[in-house]
Protein backbone atom coordinates (compact mmCIF):
# COMPACT_ATOMS: atom_id res chain seq x y z
CA UNK A 1 0.00 0.00 0.00
CA UNK A 2 1.56 3.59 -1.02
CA UNK A 3 1.97 6.20 0.96
CA UNK A 4 -0.21 8.58 -0.66
CA UNK A 5 -2.50 5.82 -0.74
CA UNK A 6 -2.45 5.60 3.40
CA UNK A 7 -2.33 9.30 3.88
CA UNK A 8 -5.79 9.16 1.66
CA UNK A 9 -7.26 6.90 3.45
CA UNK A 10 -6.78 8.61 6.84
CA UNK A 11 -7.91 11.60 5.69
CA UNK A 12 -11.38 10.39 4.57
CA UNK A 13 -11.45 8.73 8.02
CA UNK A 14 -10.93 11.61 9.49
CA UNK A 15 -13.57 13.65 7.74
CA UNK A 16 -16.27 10.88 8.08
CA UNK A 17 -15.43 10.92 11.91
CA UNK A 18 -15.84 14.33 12.15
CA UNK A 19 -18.42 14.81 10.32
CA UNK A 20 -20.09 12.15 12.42
CA UNK A 21 -19.16 13.18 15.54
CA UNK A 22 -21.15 16.97 14.27
CA UNK A 23 -24.13 15.15 13.70
CA UNK A 24 -23.99 13.45 17.27
CA UNK A 25 -23.25 16.64 18.89
CA UNK A 26 -26.57 18.28 17.26
CA UNK A 27 -28.28 15.36 18.20
CA UNK A 28 -27.53 16.24 21.80
CA UNK A 29 -28.48 19.64 22.07
CA UNK A 30 -31.79 18.85 19.96
CA UNK A 31 -32.52 16.04 22.79
CA UNK A 32 -31.35 19.00 25.39
CA UNK A 33 -33.87 21.42 23.94
CA UNK A 34 -36.72 18.58 24.17
CA UNK A 35 -35.59 17.95 27.96
CA UNK A 36 -35.88 21.42 28.96
CA UNK A 37 -39.45 21.98 28.09
CA UNK A 38 -41.60 22.18 30.90
CA UNK A 39 -45.24 21.69 31.03
CA UNK A 40 -47.75 22.16 34.13
CA UNK A 41 -50.38 18.65 34.72
CA UNK A 42 -53.56 20.51 35.43
CA UNK A 43 -57.14 18.84 36.73
CA UNK A 44 -59.52 18.63 33.33
CA UNK A 45 -62.55 19.44 35.49
CA UNK A 46 -62.11 23.09 37.28
CA UNK A 47 -64.44 22.49 39.95
CA UNK A 48 -64.42 25.61 41.86
CA UNK A 49 -61.44 27.31 40.52
CA UNK A 50 -61.60 28.73 37.04
CA UNK A 51 -58.12 29.05 36.30
CA UNK A 52 -57.74 25.91 36.96
CA UNK A 53 -56.21 22.93 39.57
CA UNK A 54 -52.45 22.12 38.98
CA UNK A 55 -49.97 19.79 40.76
CA UNK A 56 -47.55 22.20 42.79
CA UNK A 57 -45.61 22.25 45.39
CA UNK A 58 -46.34 23.55 49.05
CA UNK A 59 -44.90 27.27 49.23
CA UNK A 60 -44.84 30.24 47.12
CA UNK A 61 -43.21 29.41 43.49
CA UNK A 62 -39.25 29.77 43.74
CA UNK A 63 -39.64 29.55 47.89
CA UNK A 64 -41.70 26.84 47.56
CA UNK A 65 -40.77 24.38 50.14
CA UNK A 66 -40.14 20.39 48.66
CA UNK A 67 -39.82 18.94 52.28
CA UNK A 68 -43.83 19.77 52.52
CA UNK A 69 -44.93 18.05 49.47
CA UNK A 70 -47.39 18.42 46.86
CA UNK A 71 -50.96 19.85 46.31
CA UNK A 72 -53.39 20.94 43.82
CA UNK A 73 -53.07 24.72 43.56
CA UNK A 74 -54.48 27.22 41.16
CA UNK A 75 -53.12 27.04 37.79
CA UNK A 76 -50.52 30.09 37.51
CA UNK A 77 -50.24 29.52 33.77
CA UNK A 78 -53.01 32.50 33.77
CA UNK A 79 -49.77 34.73 34.27
CA UNK A 80 -48.47 33.81 31.07
CA UNK A 81 -46.26 30.94 32.13
CA UNK A 82 -45.78 27.92 33.53
CA UNK A 83 -44.35 28.67 37.39
CA UNK A 84 -41.43 26.57 38.79
CA UNK A 85 -43.09 25.27 41.41
CA UNK A 86 -45.08 23.67 38.43
CA UNK A 87 -43.44 22.88 35.79
CA UNK A 88 -42.22 19.16 34.79
CA UNK A 89 -40.12 18.23 32.96
CA UNK A 90 -41.99 17.02 29.63
CA UNK A 91 -39.70 14.05 28.41
CA UNK A 92 -39.47 12.70 31.45
CA UNK A 93 -42.99 11.96 32.18
CA UNK A 94 -42.79 10.60 28.95
CA UNK A 95 -40.24 7.78 30.76
CA UNK A 96 -42.83 7.39 33.51
CA UNK A 97 -40.89 9.89 35.66
CA UNK A 98 -42.42 13.68 37.31
CA UNK A 99 -39.44 15.61 37.59
CA UNK A 100 -39.80 19.16 38.93
CA UNK A 101 -36.46 20.16 37.02
CA UNK A 102 -36.44 24.05 38.78
CA UNK A 103 -36.10 22.08 42.47
CA UNK A 104 -34.25 19.01 41.12
CA UNK A 105 -36.62 16.28 42.66
CA UNK A 106 -39.43 13.69 41.28
CA UNK A 107 -43.01 12.90 42.70
CA UNK A 108 -42.75 10.04 44.97
CA UNK A 109 -46.00 8.47 46.46
CA UNK A 110 -45.05 7.86 50.32
CA UNK A 111 -46.35 4.46 49.71
CA UNK A 112 -48.30 2.11 47.06
CA UNK A 113 -51.51 2.20 49.31
CA UNK A 114 -54.91 3.86 49.30
CA UNK A 115 -54.72 7.10 50.71
CA UNK A 116 -50.85 7.60 50.51
CA UNK A 117 -49.50 11.33 49.80
CA UNK A 118 -47.56 12.71 47.08
CA UNK A 119 -44.29 14.19 48.60
CA UNK A 120 -40.95 14.91 46.66
CA UNK A 121 -37.76 13.61 46.49
CA UNK A 122 -34.24 12.93 44.66
CA UNK A 123 -34.99 11.19 41.97
CA UNK A 124 -33.97 7.48 42.23
CA UNK A 125 -36.13 6.21 39.81
CA UNK A 126 -37.13 3.87 42.70
CA UNK A 127 -41.12 1.84 42.38
CA UNK A 128 -42.68 4.83 44.17
CA UNK A 129 -41.52 7.34 41.56
CA UNK A 130 -42.66 5.70 38.86
CA UNK A 131 -46.30 7.14 37.46
CA UNK A 132 -47.90 6.30 34.08
CA UNK A 133 -49.83 9.10 32.38
CA UNK A 134 -52.65 6.71 31.13
CA UNK A 135 -54.39 8.22 27.19
CA UNK A 136 -57.22 8.93 29.37
CA UNK A 137 -55.57 11.19 31.81
CA UNK A 138 -54.56 9.36 34.52
CA UNK A 139 -51.76 9.83 36.77
CA UNK A 140 -51.50 6.10 38.09
CA UNK A 141 -48.52 4.65 39.94
CA UNK A 142 -47.14 1.82 38.36
CA UNK A 143 -46.07 -0.12 41.49
CA UNK A 144 -49.92 -0.64 41.85
CA UNK A 145 -51.94 0.55 38.80
CA UNK A 146 -54.79 0.16 40.96
CA UNK A 147 -53.83 3.83 42.46
CA UNK A 148 -54.72 7.19 40.76
CA UNK A 149 -53.51 10.20 41.79
CA UNK A 150 -56.29 12.14 43.18
CA UNK A 151 -57.62 15.66 44.51
CA UNK A 152 -59.81 16.04 47.19
CA UNK A 153 -63.24 16.11 46.56
CA UNK A 154 -63.50 18.42 49.94
CA UNK A 155 -63.68 21.95 49.21
CA UNK A 156 -60.67 24.14 48.38
CA UNK A 157 -59.53 25.83 50.89
CA UNK A 158 -58.09 29.88 50.32
CA UNK A 159 -54.31 30.31 49.73
CA UNK A 160 -52.24 32.59 50.86
CA UNK A 161 -52.46 35.47 48.14
CA UNK A 162 -53.61 35.93 43.82
CA UNK A 163 -56.53 38.07 42.99
CA UNK A 164 -58.73 36.50 43.21
CA UNK A 165 -57.52 34.74 46.15
CA UNK A 166 -55.77 31.45 45.32
CA UNK A 167 -57.56 28.07 46.25
CA UNK A 168 -56.31 25.02 47.12
CA UNK A 169 -57.10 21.51 47.62
CA UNK A 170 -54.94 18.23 48.97
CA UNK A 171 -53.94 15.61 46.41
CA UNK A 172 -53.81 11.62 47.44
CA UNK A 173 -53.64 8.03 45.45
CA UNK A 174 -57.25 6.77 45.44
CA UNK A 175 -58.57 3.63 44.08
CA UNK A 176 -58.95 4.85 40.04
CA UNK A 177 -62.52 5.34 39.52
CA UNK A 178 -65.02 6.29 37.24
CA UNK A 179 -67.06 7.67 39.49
CA UNK A 180 -63.82 9.81 40.40
CA UNK A 181 -62.97 10.98 36.71
CA UNK A 182 -63.74 14.62 37.85
CA UNK A 183 -60.99 14.20 40.53
CA UNK A 184 -58.56 11.87 38.64
CA UNK A 185 -58.35 13.50 35.29
CA UNK A 186 -55.01 15.53 34.13
CA UNK A 187 -53.93 16.94 30.84
CA UNK A 188 -50.41 18.58 30.11
CA UNK A 189 -49.86 22.11 28.40
CA UNK A 190 -46.90 24.72 28.84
Amino acid sequence: MSKFYKHKVSIIGFIIIFIFSCNKNEKIDQIENISNEVVEIYLLETLDESRGFCLDIKGYKSNANINNGLQAHTCYSYQGMVAVDQSFDLLRINDNEFFMPSFDVCMEAESSEKTANLTLGSCTKNELQKFILTDDGRIKLDKNKNLCVTISQNNSVQGGGGNPVHLIRNIELQNCDINLSLYQTWGIRS
